[in-house]
C-alpha cells in the first residue's frame, strides 16, 4: 500500500510540475536517486547497463491488484528466456472478449520494483482447448493458438537484460495473472550472471493437477512436466498475487510447511539497488549454452535450485574450473538429476522436464538396478509428500566412500545426484548439500569465519543472523574440496534433538571462489519484499554486508 501511495503522490507532483513547465527537471531529479550505488563508483555508472536501467522511472503498476484465482485469465511463453533481438510467443487463455498485455522489467527502481516497457496491448480473447494428459507419464502439455509475438529490440539501452513479467488483464472481470520470462544479453560480459531456476518452478507447478510431487498432483505424480502450460497459483490464497510467475515472487509450498514468500525477486531487487553489473538467464540456458557462464566473473544460483540436468552441472563445473566464481545463495541445490526433452506437440527443444525420482527403477536410462549401498536408504514417501532417506543416520565418510567407488558416474538416470547410480554428491561442487526441511531459525557465524567475510559488519564469531536459516537447509557431508572453510554453523531443533546447518566457502584449483549459504532464506535478509504480507521481516544489515563482501571476493577471485 505504501508503494502505491508513493506512486500516486509522485504522479500528482509530476502533473503539477508539468502544468508549470517544470516536468523535465522533475524527471531528472527523481532519477538521480533511484540507486544506492553503495558498491560502485559513480564514474562506472555510464558503462554499467544495470545501473543505468535503474535510473529510469519505475512504477508499482506491475503488481497484480486482482489475481485470477479461478483461472479467469492465464498464459505461458514459448521460451523461458529470449536474447536481445529475438522474439518470444505469449499464449493466453480467457473466455472474456478481450484482454490486455503489459510488459514490465523487474528490478529496484527506487523501491517501486518494476519499469513499464510498453503501452497496454489489447487483444481478442480466445478460449483455448484443454490439454490431454499422457496417462503413462502424467505429462500435461497445452497446444494453444494465436499467440502474441513479442519482438525484443536488439539495443540493450531499450530492453536491458532482466526478469520480465507480462501482466495479463481480462477486459470485463479485470482479473489478472503473469507470464514470466528472462531477457538475455548474450554479447554482454557482465560481472554477474543471475540464473532463474525455472526447472524447479516447473517441478512444483501443478497446473492441470500434475507436478513432480504426489502431494499436489491428482492421483499419481507425473514424471514428465511441460513448460507449455501456465504456472498455477500458490496453494496459499494470500500469495495469489504471484500467480503465473512460478516461484519468482511467491512459491508453491503449502503454508503448513513454510512461508509462501519467494526468494529470487528479493535478490534481484537488492543486486540492482546496490548497482551491480548483472545480466540474467534461466537454467535452461545454463543447460544448452556451454559458453554462457564464461562471459562473466561470477555465477549466482539463488533460492530454490533443486532440479539439474547433467549438462547444467558439467557446464557450471567447467566454468568454475575456468575461473568463474560461484555464489549459491540458496539450499537443496542440485538435488535431483533431470533430463530435458523436446515438446511432444511442437518439437521445440528443452520444453519437457523428465524426472522419475521415486520411480527411478522405471527410468529407461537405467533405473536403480545396481545395489545402492549404505548411502541410499530405502525411499520412503512421508505424508507431506517430501522424501525421507534417513540421512540423519549417515556419516559423511559413507557418502564419500560410495561416491568414490561409484561404477556409474555417467548415468543419466533421474534420481538423486548423491545416489550410487550417479555417484556425484552435490557437495562435491557446492560445498554443502541438503539435509532436511521445515526449518525456521538463525544462522550462526562460525569460529572459522575469516576476517574478510565479516569486514564492516560489526559481527564476530558466534553472532546470529536471526530468521535467515530455512526453510530447507544444507550441511557439510565430506565430499567438498579439502580447502573448504566452514563460515557458518547453525544449530536448529529437529525431531527432539539438535542438528546443524553449514555455510561454506572454498577456492577451486582455478582460483575461483565458491560460496554457499546452506539456507534458502538468505535473500530475505537483503530485501523485505513479501514482508509482512506472507512472512515476518528479517532484514539484516550484517547479512547485507556479508553479501557485499562475498560478491567482492567472488569477483576479485575470478579469472579476468
Amino acid at each position: 500500500m505504501t508503494v502505491k501511495l508513493l506512486s500516486k503522490l509522485r504522479r500528482r507532483e509530476f502533473l503539477k510540475a508539468f502544468s508549470l513547465g517544470l516536468a523535465a527537471p522533475f524527471l531528472s531529479n527523481s532519477a538521480a536517486h533511484s540507486q544506492d550505488y553503495s558498491n560502485i563508483a559513480k564514474s562506472a555508472i555510464g558503462t554499467n547497463l544495470t545501473a543505468r536501467e535503474n535510473q529510469k522511472p519505475g512504477t508499482p503498476d506491475w503488481e497484480l491488484e486482482n489475481p485470477a484465482t479461478k483461472r479467469e485469465i492465464e498464459g505461458y511463453a514459448s521460451l523461458t528466456s529470449v536474447n536481445l533481438g529475438g522474439e518470444i510467443k505469449l499464449f493466453v487463455n480467457t473466455k472474456e472478449p478481450n484482454y490486455s498485455i503489459e510488459i514490465f522489467r523487474t528490478g529496484w527502481y527506487n523501491g517501486l520494483g518494476g519499469r513499464r516497457m510498453n503501452d497496454p496491448i489489447v487483444r481478442k480473447g480466445i478460449r483455448q482447448p484443454p490439454p490431454r494428459e499422457d496417462e503413462a507419464s502424467g505429462l500435461i502439455e497445452c497446444d494453444w493458438k494465436d499467440p502474441y509475438i513479442l519482438r525484443i529490440p536488439d539495443r540493450p539501452s531499450d530492453w536491458t537484460s532482466g526478469i520480465y513479467l507480462a501482466k495479463l488483464t481480462a477486459s470485463i472481470s479485470g482479473k489478472q495473472s503473469y507470464i514470466i520470462f528472462a531477457v538475455r544479453d548474450d554479447d554482454r560480459k557482465s560481472d554477474i550472471l543471475f540464473q532463474s531456476s525455472v526447472t524447479t518452478f516447473q517441478a512444483y507447478n501443478n497446473w492441470g493437477h500434475k507436478s513432480l510431487y504426489r502431494w499436489n498432483s491428482m492421483a499419481k505424480q507425473a514424471y514428465k512436466v511441460s513448460f507449455n502450460r501456465p504456472y498455477a497459483m500458490s496453494p496459499n490464497r494470500k500469495a495469489a498475487y504471484g500467480v503465473g510467475a512460478g516461484e519468482f515472487l511467491t512459491n508453491f509450498q503449502p503454508k503448513r510447511r513454510t512461508s509462501s514468500a519467494g526468494w529470487e525477486y528479493n535478490m534481484v531487487r537488492w543486486l540492482e539497488k546496490e548497482g551491480y553489473d548483472v545480466t540474467y538467464a534461466t537454467n535452461i540456458d545454463t543447460h544448452f549454452n556451454s559458453r554462457l557462464l564464461l562471459s562473466h566473473k561470477a555465477f549466482l544460483s539463488v533460492g530454490h535450485d533443486e532440479y539439474w540436468s547433467r549438462d547444467m552441472r558439467e557446464n557450471i563445473e567447467a566454468a568454475r574450473d575456468e575461473g568463474v566464481s560461484i555464489g549459491f545463495f540458496g539450499s537443496n541445490i542440485c538435488y535431483w538429476q533431470i533430463r530435458l526433452e523436446p515438446s511432444r506437440i511442437t518439437g521445440e527443444v528443452n520444453r519437457t522436464v523428465v524426472a522419475y525420482k521415486e520411480m527411478a527403477d522405471l527410468d529407461p536410462m537405467g533405473g536403480l538396478q545396481k545395489e545402492l549401498g549404505a548411502v541410499n536408504s530405502i525411499v520412503k514417501i512421508a505424508n507431506t509428500g517430501e522424501l525421507s532417506y534417513g540421512t540423519e543416520q549417515l556419516k559423511s565418510t559413507q557418502i564419500a566412500t560410495s561416491y568414490n567407488k561409484s561404477p556409474a558416474l555417467n548415468s543419466l538416470v533421474t534420481t538423486r545426484w548423491r545416489d550410487h547410480s550417479i555417484g556425484s554428491p552435490e557437495d562435491a561442487l557446492i560445498g554443502v548439500m541438503y539435509e532436511t526441511f521445515q526449518v525456521n531459525y538463525d544462522i550462526v557465524i562460525d569460529k572459522n569465519a575469516p576476517d574478510w567475510l565479516l569486514e564492516k559488519t560489526q559481527l564476530k564469531q558466534g553472532d546470529k543472523l536471526p530468521g535467515l536459516l530455512g526453510y530447507e537447509v544444507d550441511r557439510m557431508f565430506g565430499n567438498a574440496p579439502k580447502n573448504i572453510v566452514r563460515v557458518g554453523h547453525s544449530p536448529y531443533p529437529h525431531g527432539g534433538g539438535t542438528r546443524y546447518a553449514d555455510m561454506t566457502v572454498y577456492t577451486a584449483d582455478s582460483g575461483a571462489k565458491v560460496f554457499a549459504t546452506g539456507s534458502m532464506q538468505w535473500a530475505w535478509g537483503l530485501d523485505d519484499y513479501n514482508a509482512p504480507q506472507l512472512r515476518s521481516p528479517v532484514l539484516n544489515a550484517g547479512a547485507q554486508q556479508i553479501t557485499r563482501n562475498v560478491l567482492a571476493k567472488l569477483l576479485n577471485s575470478a579469472k579476468k
